[in-house]
């Protein structure tokens, strides 16, 4: 996603201590030390023995090798908080959520299953301890990062360090959910390259789509790695990128352009991730009406704060529409 929108966030992990081994240990030295109370000494072993897997289930750990090394986290976290844009990942695993950054609160997908859920930020520190997580997930341009520390150990990812589907399988990692997020990512491939396929028998394997997207008073056009989609068009389903989208955005991932040199980055078909409340006037101008995309009623507008990010559940939901909008838009 381009500067404009990338939250700032960092991700933090609270070592938990399993404390209720050593109370097993103590129940099983005393049912050998009691002699003469063997029965009521097993019995008092197998209490502590129950409690303390109960204990082991609500707060062992593991530990996940960050990009900045090992770190101990919960092995079942329970009170995770979500600086930035991987809420719908870790939602998909079904693990609570106690906080979230403002972009994924504003995801209308995400408002039934976020109204209870904070907003909070990487300055809204005292709101953070309140809400006690034992997880906190973000990227590395986290600010307060010492603090937070404190609060909750530190894992951070680097926004496009690895490709969208193995930042999937981190989270996984990171949530010991890595069986889970690998089944997700096999079944996801497979239904991505199967809609790639059908989309090319239909439109021709030549034929071009871009992703361009309105936020605030500026155009933007996306490369093959920058959410709205890109990852599912380019990568998973193999589709054309018009060359010069390729060109201006081979470096950043993505390119502000005016609405004058539009119809250079306008492929056969166009996904336009909307904001609603920015300037969308170029769709009224000659430039965009005469451009092949348009002419030929082949641009797909989607709803961009459903749009932005690549998390799991935007996915499925980006998979979905742009197979239904292409396929049904001929």
């Amino acid at each position: 996603m381009n500067k404009l929108l990338i939250p700032m966030l960092v991700l933090f992990v609270l070592v938990l201590s399993a404390c209720g081994s050593n109370g097993a240990n103590n129940g099983g030295n005393n049912a050998e030390t009691a002699a003469n109370a063997n029965n009521s000494a097993a019995n008092a072993a197998d209490s502590a023995n129950a409690n303390n897997s109960a204990s082991t289930e609500a707060s062992g750990t593991i530990t996940y090798q960050s990009q900045t090394g090992p770190v101990e986290v919960p092995d079942n976290p329970q009170r995770v908080i979500v600086l930035a844009g991987f809420a719908g990942d870790v939602m998909s695993f079904g693990v609570n959520l106690v906080g979230v950054d403002s972009w994924s609160k504003m995801n209308p997908r995400f408002q039934d299953k976020l109204k209870d859920v904070a907003e909070v930020t990487d300055e809204s520190l005292e709101k953070i301890l309140e809400l006690k997580p034992d997880l906190i997930i973000g990227l590395d341009n986290v600010k307060n990062i010492d603090k937070l520390n404190e609060i909750a150990p530190t894992v951070v990812y680097t926004y496009g360090k690895v490709d969208y589907l193995t930042q999937h399988l981190e989270i996984g990692k990171l949530l010991n959910k890595e069986k889970e997020a690998q089944t997700w990512i096999d079944d996801f491939k497979q239904r991505a390259a199967k809609a790639g396929e059908e989309i090319k028998a239909k439109i021709g394997a030549d034929t071009t789509i871009s992703v361009i997207e309105s936020f605030d008073k500026q155009l933007y056009v996306y490369g093959d790695h920058w959410g709205r989609g890109t990852e599912i068009l380019y990568q998973a389903m193999g589709l054309a990128m018009p060359a010069k989208v390729k060109e201006m955005t081979d470096k950043e991932g993505y390119y502000a352009l005016s609405t004058e040199v539009l119809p250079d980055y306008m492929g056969d078909y166009v996904i336009f991730s909307k904001n609603a409340e920015a300037d969308n006037s170029f769709q009224t101008t000659d430039t965009y009406k005469n451009t092949k995309a348009a002419k030929n009623n082949h641009v797909i507008e989607v709803d961009a704060t459903s749009f932005y990010f690549n998390d799991a559940l935007t996915l499925d939901y980006q998979l979905e529409t742009l197979t239904k909008g292409i396929l049904g838009g001929e």
